[in-house]
């Protein structure tokens, strides 16, 4: 069974403070058993010291001697006189001593031969009795006194027993401190051990830890972790936002390590990589080695730099490759497919032009009628008409500039533009109002087939435009003697599909009709601008079709004229 830290610490401290203990025990039961045999031995010393002086005068019996001094001496106090060859001269527990054997080699008696006294704690090979033996030399001769190993001679070398006590009370109450202690620090360590095993399995909202230097560092790492949770949760929540927002990009990207290992890179890159590259695969870091791509791979390979840009051409389009270069060594590739971005930019140079081409003819001509006028002399009637001709200018000035707004705002603010029901059947009528005298003029039937009750929810000023532009187109480039007709030749849930024709002259190249929606395209032989118009008429219609969420197309009649097929959105 594995052991808890607790039980572990407190076995440790357990374990080495019962070492000491009985270290402490035993040393001081040596030791007052060692001060009590030394102050047996040196009151069996003084025995030895009467004995001597007793029989310092005794010649051939010390036995006489000996026995006057029985009032002097204990009564079981053993008594042996033993010469320098060994031999026992007296004892007075044996009776027959002349019988026993030499006693040369008895370990008290080699003691005081070497040092001049020994004792020794044995058996004894006379009588088979236990004693505490101590022998003295003295002149030619060794007195060795004994006393019997028993009960009472056990006892007073036994120590005392109140030290004994006071150090197990003392043990019991260090152990009691060390278990208390240990079972405060288990505690917060078992408590610090489960919070962060199982930090990532439970929701851990209040930790009590103890008010000690632990508890203070398991809150504080406690709170770390909290935080680096929430500081997890946020990077997380952020990351898979950032992947999100790559998958939606319009961009190809791709993110490298600093040794050039694909970390990761969205679908769009391979899809662009494998247009731009001579044979498709599914590696993104073959990026690295295709020769379409040797600036860039320079510019890795450098170091030098931390951004490059480039533009490739390849498969009919247009591709911006730029890489970014970080500070830890890795970087990003993104491909970009730009061709829509440069075709605009063309457009918006050519438009641009036009625009200018356009705005110059009529402010051209004001300026020269206004100059004819200041610096010519001229009769009233003369001055009347060039005044007239710069005001029609200034009328087609001023409608070029209203329809150009027109256009910008349906592309860049669709979002200003109400949207309400609008009767189309109400509209048509509206128009053909308006154009009476243009219609009349050109001997032009302008009809239509159109529910009475037709509604569409859009914008009333745009569907206007719509149809006000299709019909002085007709009027303008058509001819004469021709018939304008609206209908509606299909109708599903969501869509209505009108036709909108006329049965003038239409345009001879069709090659042309790809283009007739740009703003201010000529087309000549006929259906020119030489009738007056801005030239946006028709880029005004396609911006409404496409704000209806429709779309627009137009061809020859094979009777003859412009057919315009365009959708409508019901609601």
């Amino acid at each position: 069974m594995k052991l808890s830290y607790r039980q572990r610490l407190f076995l440790y401290f357990g374990l080495l403070f019962t070492l000491f203990t009985v270290g402490i025990i035993v040393y001081e039961q040596v030791r007052e058993k060692t001060y009590k045999t030394q102050g047996l031995q040196e009151k069996l010393e003084t025995y030895t010291d009467i004995i001597q002086a007793a029989i310092v005068d005794a010649q051939d019996s010390v036995a006489p001697a000996i026995n006057q001094l029985h009032n002097l001496l204990p009564e079981d106090l053993r008594i042996t006189i033993i010469n320098k060859e060994g031999k026992v001269l007296f004892d007075n527990s044996i009776n027959d001593y002349v019988r026993l054997d030499n006693h040369k080699d008895r370990p008290e008696i080699v003691k005081a031969q070497q040092t001049g006294k020994g004792s020794y704690l044995r058996l004894s090979d006379s009588n088979k009795h236990k004693y505490l033996y101590f022998a003295k030399k003295a002149d030619d001769k060794f007195i060795r006194v004994a006393l019997l190993y028993n009960i009472r001679l056990q006892n007073f070398l036994k120590p005392d027993n109140a030290f004994l006590y006071f150090i197990l009370l003392f043990f019991t109450v260090f152990i009691f401190f060390v278990h208390v202690t240990t079972k405060r620090l288990g505690n917060t360590i078992k408590q610090l051990r489960d919070f962060v095993l199982n930090s990532d399995k439970q929701n851990f909202t209040k930790l009590n830890f103890p008010n000690n230097e632990i508890g203070e560092i398991g809150s504080k790492i406690a709170d770390n972790y909290f935080k680096l949770k929430e500081s997890q949760k946020t990077v997380l929540m952020e990351k898979q936002k950032l992947l999100q927002h790559i998958q939606v990009l319009e961009e190809g990207i791709c993110f490298l390590s600093p040794d050039h290992k694909v970390e990761y890179h969205n679908g769009l890159f391979i899809q662009y990589l494998n247009t731009i590259a001579d044979e498709a695969s599914s590696d993104a870091s073959r990026i690295l080695k295709d020769e379409n791509f040797i600036e860039l791979q320079d510019f890795l390979n450098q170091n030098k730099q931390h951004y490059f840009a480039k533009v490739i051409s390849k498969q009919g389009k247009i591709f911006s490759v730029r890489a970014n270069l970080f500070e830890d060594g890795s970087f990003e590739i993104i491909l970009s497919d730009i061709t829509k971005e440069e075709k605009t930019k063309r457009l918006k140079q050519e438009m641009t032009g036009n625009i200018a081409h356009e705005l110059r003819t009529p402010i051209t001509s004001i300026r020269g009628y206004l100059e004819t006028v200041l610096d010519q002399p001229l009769s009233d009637e003369k001055r009347q008409y060039f005044i007239e001709r710069a005001f029609q200018q200034t009328i087609a000035l001023s409608e070029i500039i209203q329809d150009m707004s027109l256009i910008t705002k349906m592309e860049e603010a669709p979002n200003l533009f109400s949207l309400e029901k609008i009767n189309i059947g109400q509209l048509l009528e509206k128009i053909q109002e308006e154009l009476s005298v243009q219609l009349g003029a050109k001997q032009i039937e302008m009809r239509w087939q159109v529910p009475e009750h037709l509604e569409i929810t859009g914008n009333e000023n745009l569907l206007y435009s719509l149809f006000r532009n299709l019909t002085d187109n007709a009027i303008r480039y058509g001819g004469e003697n021709l018939i304008i007709n609206i209908s509606i030749y299909n109708e599903d849930a969501d869509f209505y599909y009108f036709s909108f024709y006329d049965t003038g002259i239409g345009v001879k190249d069709e090659s042309h009709l790809n283009r007739i929606f740009e703003r201010f395209f000529c087309i000549s032989e006929g259906r020119t601008r030489d009738n007056g118009g801005t030239g946006l008429g028709l880029s005004i219609v396609k911006n409404a079709v496409l704000f209806h969420k429709g779309n627009i197309t137009v061809k020859n009649r094979k009777e003859g004229g412009l057919e315009f097929l365009f959708t409508l959105k019901k609601q």
